[in-house]
């Protein structure tokens, strides 16, 4: 990755995302190779392999589930009734759909993406549903189209891997979240130094590979951004589903999925 400068990655992740969401409006399933997952296995057995429920698999919009996740951060988030969640590179939606029942009417789910198709599918998505507390923002997640303190609860399910600017993201998400509230991240993350042949291989940085950081250095991100109480869970079992995303690459010796929460400090 370091032989593109910091635009032509995002220039890159954002074509290859435009094409997976029109790849699902065409066909109802998410098949670019250059996500997460080359799309071979059905979207349900995807979703169970992530963490995901049955049920909450059929409770989404058909076309909110494009399979291109690597956990689930609502098992998590200990949503509660009110609370405003905000999902960072939200996609077509299939996170916030599953946020918007646990928070209710009285509660706010707000899905920021930076692809262009994603919002589209995302907000055609939100007339199959009928809930009137989801909306769906483009933006960059490095440069969040959110006020100050206005957000209890942020949530991603493998994006912040595909940023080159990490710390930009965690001190946006600092911003916009209420004191006392906190971070509950599903995302890749290197459990050692990916080698050069993986790090430079330019059809892995939007594959959720070349851009992972290592654990200790996403603690540091976060402490810098001003984050206490961090935790960072690898999932080991993740590794299965992981070595299937570049066969033959042994990318699975090198990457996890994770769990990454953290908490804005109480003033």
């Amino acid at each position: 990755m370091d032989t593109m400068t910091q635009e032509e990655i995002k220039a890159m992740v954002r074509k290859n995302y435009g094409a997976a969401a029109n790849a699902a409006n065409a066909t109802g399933s998410c098949c670019s190779d250059d996500c997460c997952g080359d799309g071979s296995a059905p979207l349900e057995l995807v979703s169970l392999q992530m963490g995901y429920s049955k049920a909450q698999v059929a409770a989404v919009p058909e076309g909110a589930n494009l399979g291109l996740g690597c956990g689930n951060p609502a098992a998590i988030a200990a949503l509660k009734p009110g609370e405003v969640v905000l999902d960072l590179g939200s996609g077509a939606g299939f996170d916030c759909f599953l946020a918007a029942p646990q928070v209710g009417e009285q509660g706010h789910v707000i899905g920021v993406d930076m692809t262009p198709e994603m919002v589209s599918k995302a907000r055609a998505n939100v007339a199959k549903t009928g809930y009137s507390n989801v909306e769906f923002r483009l933006g960059e997640i490095e440069h969040l189209p959110v006020a100050d303190g206005s957000v209890d609860v942020i949530i991603s399910n493998c994006v912040i891997n595909l940023v080159p600017d990490k710390e930009a993201v965690f001190r946006e998400a600092f911003r916009v979240l209420q004191s006392g509230g906190r971070l509950a991240i599903s995302d890749i993350v290197a459990s050692t130094e990916l080698p050069a042949e993986l790090r430079t291989d330019r059809s892995l940085v939007s594959g959720c590979v070349a851009g992972a950081a290592l654990i200790v250095d996403l603690a540091t991100m976060l402490k810098a951004a001003g984050f206490a109480d961090i935790r960072i869970a690898p999932k080991d079992e993740s590794r299965n589903f992981i070595r299937e995303w570049v066969p033959g690459r042994q990318v699975e010796d090198y990457l996890v999925s994770a769990t990454i929460e953290a908490v804005k400090p109480s003033r």
